[in-house]
């Protein structure tokens, strides 16, 4: 074999590894029929002496060439674009450690509620008394607004001023008053029923103000406290309308099972976009397969050029 004819078939085993190499990247059936085919017609070559040497570069030039050059461009540009959507991923990842450092211990703020449900009882089993004895002695457990100031701003729900002021509406003549509290009369009524049996429901904030929200136990019926008036009342929960009343998670806490779930979305949308081919192209390769999978194919080279120069006009376009 002479030294032309060994350099045109090392420089043709050249382009099919790097189409191989191509077609593993994009894991895309077309593009392996091409690979595949281009192996058939260098082995072709190789196999036949008397096959004009020529037509597998011509080959290679024409169309080969053109196909991995624009094969390479859509990778690089799917590079370029997963390459913002991991930065997105990273900065979002940043914002996660830091939010994680500061959230409160959700198994704390469980056992600690627990607590503050236990303080609310014995504090208004006191208040029962105190109002029965007409004493002024202070009622509530103490460091009773502990709890408030401690997961307030991770775990309470925001409500709006209207929604505060409807909560906290009341007539004098529905409620019981002295010194240090104001409860409302059929609340006191039915925290005697139960025994004073309640648990701690929710909690809501308004600005600075804070609210706690109790249920009775083994009912559906609701009562509230707000700690800057010492004041309970029954609780309408149909105003806490798109309230979660049954989502324990912290706002942060929140924050960030939202940006953990959008980066597992980023991050698979980045696996399909690494590998992705317009379909204006997956449709020209197709055609080009075809073309070169006729068995006149060979005859037909030297006119090859119409399909060559419709691969390098997709190289110019903004299609990736």
């Amino acid at each position: 074999m002479d030294d032309y004819r060994l350099n045109i078939l090392e420089k043709s085993s050249t382009e099919i590894n790097r189409l191989q190499l191509l077609s593993v990247f994009f894991d895309e059936e077309i593009i392996y029929k091409i690979y595949l085919r281009s192996q058939v017609i260098h082995q072709l070559f190789a196999n036949n002496e008397e096959l004009e040497i020529d037509k597998l570069d011509l080959f290679h030039v024409q169309f080969t060439e053109s196909v991995i050059a624009l094969l390479r461009k859509i990778k690089k540009s799917n590079e370029k674009n997963v390459s913002l959507l991991y930065d997105e991923i990273s900065l979002n990842e940043e914002l996660i450690s830091r939010i994680s450092g500061s959230v409160v211990n959700q198994q704390n703020y469980r056992l600690d509620q627990q607590k503050q449900s236990l303080k609310i009882n014995q504090s208004l089993r006191r208040l029962f008394a105190v109002l029965s004895d007409l004493s002024t002695d202070f009622p509530f457990s103490k460091n009773m607004l502990v709890f408030s100031s401690k997961y307030a701003n991770d775990f309470y729900f925001d409500i709006n001023p209207d929604q505060l002021a409807r909560l906290i509406d009341f007539s004098t003549k529905q409620v019981y008053t002295n010194i240090n509290a104001v409860i409302e009369k059929k609340l006191m009524g039915l925290l005697c029923k139960h025994d004073f049996r309640t648990t701690f429901a929710l909690g809501l904030k308004c600005g600075d103000l804070v609210m706690e929200v109790y249920r009775f136990l083994d009912t559906d019926r609701y009562f509230m406290f707000f700690p800057s008036r010492n004041l309970f009342l029954f609780c309408d929960v149909s105003l806490l309308n798109g309230i979660e009343k049954e989502n324990n998670l912290s706002e942060k806490a929140r924050i960030v099972q939202e940006l953990e779930y959008k980066n597992d979305k980023l991050k698979s949308n980045a696996a399909v976009l690494k590998v992705a081919i317009p379909a204006a192209i997956t449709a020209l390769l197709e055609d080009s397969y075809m073309k070169i999978s006729d068995i006149n194919f060979l005859n037909h080279l030297n006119n090859f050029d119409v399909q060559s120069n419709i691969l390098k006009a997709m190289l110019k376009t903004e299609l990736f």
